[in-house]
């Protein structure tokens, strides 16, 4: 029996990809978390780093302990199992008229993940409407192999590499996912989604966390580095990586700038460029 989750709910993400929304918190319970996103982005001049938001879990406790979140564990168990790693996480904050933009993609492609049972838990930190960007997604496309891609690099999408997918996209059939804050969606590592620029009124922030079994690899033949987050860890195939035991606490960040190195290799290998972030840490 799914701990969280309906067993109709268990068919649809199998069927289509994704589900939404899921209630984790309550939409006024999420003021707390978006005054403390505010205070980082000041300490971090106004916006977040690349380098911050990359797994910025290893340098907050509050996001270390909302990565473990009950709310977020349960239905995350119920579809991919008891045993669980979270690999990353990160924001993707768009302003009113930014530009900001996320295009068709699938987020398999650059992650050197040995298999695709592996999801994202978006948590809506603001509302998330069509209006200001919401994320889009094009239903049963994860049942698809994995698509050729290219490398943009363009200075307005959010993506590390500003991959695209190298093959047309039928948006027909696009599905709007509208959040309220305190809601998350989960997605499949291959279904194709994207997002369009903020053209509304408020921001749209969320906050993405990457989930995946114990039992998976990373098979680019650099060693990885993962939280475990439920149950245990039977495999070692990632390093375990540590509790910051305060915000930005020495070791939390120079634990943190070791994993970028690692983090940057694995998802730039091949690429005809990197982002000056990245090209700082090799």
């Amino acid at each position: 029996m799914p701990k969280r989750l309906t067993e109709s709910e268990v068919a649809a993400y199998g069927r289509d990809g994704y589900l939404f929304p899921i209630r984790i918190l309550p939409e006024d319970g999420m003021a707390a978390y978006r005054d403390r996103l505010a205070a980082l982005e000041r300490r971090d001049g106004g916006t977040l780093t690349k380098r911050t938001n990359q797994k910025p879990h290893l340098l907050l406790p509050w996001l270390n302990d909302l990565i473990r979140h009950p709310a977020i564990l349960d239905p995350v168990e119920d579809l991919l199992g008891p045993d669980l790693l979270c690999w990353g996480s990160g924001f993707f904050n768009k302003r009113p008229g930014d530009g900001g933009f996320v295009s068709w993609h699938q987020d398999a492609t650059y992650w050197g993940l040995s298999e695709p049972d592996v999801l994202t838990a978006w948590i809506a930190f603001s509302p998330s409407t069509r209006a200001n960007g919401c994320m889009r997604v094009v239903p049963a496309t994860h049942l698809a192999d994995q698509l050729p891609h290219s490398d943009t690099f363009a200075a307005d999408n959010m993506l590390s590499r500003g991959q695209e997918i190298a093959v047309a996209v039928d948006e027909k059939d696009a599905v709007d996912i509208v959040l309220r804050p305190g809601e998350m969606s989960l997605h499949h590592v291959r279904l194709v989604h994207g997002s369009e620029p903020n053209t509304g009124t408020e921001p749209r922030i969320g906050y993405a966390v990457r989930y995946i079994p114990t039992r998976i690899r990373q098979v680019k033949g650099i060693r990885d580095s993962a939280t475990l987050v439920r149950g245990v860890d039977r495999h070692g195939n990632f390093d375990v990586e540590p509790v910051p035991q305060a915000d930005f606490h020495p070791d939390a960040v120079a634990y943190h700038t070791a994993m970028l190195e690692r983090q940057t290799a694995i998802l730039y290998a091949g690429a005809d460029k990197r982002p000056a972030y990245a090209e700082s840490l090799m």
